[in-house]
């Protein structure tokens, strides 16, 4: 028989078999938590590290049905009329009526001189004028006496009461005072010609605004010195403000010469305003300048906006994108076209793509490409307006990777 105390001796008792289990789901649990955390890190490693790229904003065509970017340039917001207004004389300012900002009318009041000098002036002229005509009666005078005595004189030498003598001598004084009045007419005129000058000078002492506009700049104070040529060392000045008609306001853009003949007169123009980027402004090629810079190999192009704004003012940046009239073209084919650049599409597997920016990720998407126009590629199906693409993605991008704007980050196409 089995001796019964080795059988006792063998026997596993409950309590170290539910130790022994409880051991074993410890180690258990351990190896699945390292496991987890060795997952996660691989993750964040392999597929969380983000991808510096740069991002581009899709947008709508412009409202031209057809219209197709041929080139974009940058430029300046420019003014066809501006003056910087100043007094005709040298004088001392005694008031000036203008603030940046102000709006003008043509011959308003913009600013007055000292007029004390050109008033003494004006009314030494006016007293000159009324000697002259006073002495011009005097003489009126006694030329009309001088005819009556020689008519009598006349009378009398018919008969034969007077010498000749007599009559010579009155016909003689007539003669002499009708030279007298002639000079004297002749001294009113230069009388009258002075108070004329007299009353310009005092006039030029009110500065006046020479067409309307606006105030952009005010360049002296009352008390100060001015002068329309530049004098004193330093201490006058040249000018009392500078005055902006804003509806001479165009554009102002250098096209490098490589692609001047992509321009035309009269070509349709997108512009679009730094300050205001979601802003897109109707324009037109006005003239291309018939000269190049040699320094920059660039040609000017003037073009006028079609849509005034008081937004809008003197020397802001802006960037055009000159449009090619394709009548019936691709643009009008399909409401849901955007544009892109055209970096932003790139080919995997034979097939158009671009990287869409969800959430920080880049997703693949395959798109139509459309058209080519400049640096922009029209999208006819497979893209939204205002949805985000990644500009050249790199060969290593897959969909769902991590990604980082790179400076200067998201910029949109008018950028």
């Amino acid at each position: 028989m089995v001796d019964q105390n080795l059988l006792r001796e063998l026997r596993i008792e409950d309590s170290e078999r539910n130790g022994s289990d409880r051991h074993h789901w410890r180690w258990a649990v351990i190896v699945i938590a390292l496991l987890a955390v060795l997952g996660s890190g691989g993750y964040y490693v392999f597929l969380g590290q983000a991808t510096a790229v740069t991002i581009a904003t899709a947008e709508r065509p412009a409202a031209n049905a057809g219209a197709v970017p041929v080139l974009e340039a940058a430029g300046y917001i420019t003014a066809r009329r501006e003056a910087t207004v100043s007094s005709k004389i040298t004088g001392r300012l005694a008031e000036v009526l203008i603030e940046e900002g102000e709006s003008v009318e043509s011959g308003q009041v913009l600013a007055r001189l000292d007029d004390v000098d050109a008033m003494a002036a004006l009314e030494l002229a006016r007293a000159r004028l009324t000697a002259a005509r006073a002495q011009l009666g005097q003489i009126e005078a006694q030329l009309e006496q001088a005819r009556r005595d020689a008519r009598r004189q006349q009378e009398l030498r018919e008969k034969r009461l007077n010498s000749e003598q007599a009559l010579e001598t009155a016909r003689t004084q007539v003669l002499t005072l009708s030279a007298e009045l002639e000079a004297q007419r002749g001294q009113v005129g230069v009388a009258e010609a002075q108070l004329r000058v007299a009353r310009v000078d005092h006039d030029n002492t009110v500065v006046r605004a020479p067409f309307a506009g606006v105030i952009v700049a005010k360049a002296a104070q009352p008390g100060e010195i001015v002068s329309p040529i530049s004098a004193g060392g330093g201490f006058t000045r040249t000018g009392i403000g500078t005055i902006v008609d804003m509806d001479s306001l165009e554009i102002e853009v250098d096209v490098n010469e490589a692609y001047i003949n992509r321009v035309k007169p009269h070509q349709p123009v997108q512009a679009v305003l730094d300050a205001y980027p979601e802003w897109k402004i109707p324009a037109s090629v006005i003239a291309i300048i018939p000269t190049a810079d040699r320094s920059k190999a660039t040609v000017k192009v003037r073009i006028a906006l079609e849509q005034k704004d008081t937004r809008i003012v003197p020397d802001m940046g802006v960037r055009v994108a000159f449009l090619d009239e394709q009548p019936g073209g691709t643009l009008a084919q399909s409401s849901r076209s955007v544009l892109v650049p055209a970096s932003a599409i790139v080919q995997r597997d034979g097939a158009s793509v671009v990287f869409v920016v969800e959430d920080n990720r880049a997703r693949l998407r395959p798109v139509t490409a459309g058209a080519l126009g400049g640096d922009l590629r029209l999208v006819e199906d497979g893209l939204d307006a205002g949805e985000r693409v990644v500009l050249d993605p790199p060969a290593g991008l897959g969909d769902g990777m991590r990604i980082a704007p790179r400076a200067p980050g998201i910029r949109s196409l008018s950028e």
